[in-house]
């Protein structure tokens, strides 16, 4: 999932704070906004959701299940 969330004064600390302690990655950063990358099941991501103020939220991606092989190994579905 990848939410992109206000960050202005106070509230980059507190977001950057809310992406380690849910083990997110901040992937873009502007002067006014992050956007935070974050991997794992539906559970992990709707509770860090729910944790961050839900009037900070810009944008929200989501998708299902994806995957593919390491290096020469192909995946097969």
């Amino acid at each position: 999932m990848m939410v992109k969330v206000r960050a202005v004064g106070k509230e980059r600390e507190e977001m950057k704070r809310m992406a380690d302690i849910f083990r997110g990655r901040i992937i873009d950063v502007t002067e006014k906004s992050y956007t935070i990358e974050l991997t794992g099941d539906q559970t992990k991501n709707d509770a860090f959701l729910e944790a961050i103020d839900r009037g900070s939220i810009l944008e929200t991606v989501r998708t299902g299940a994806s995957g593919i092989g390491r290096g020469e190994r192909i995946l097969r579905v």
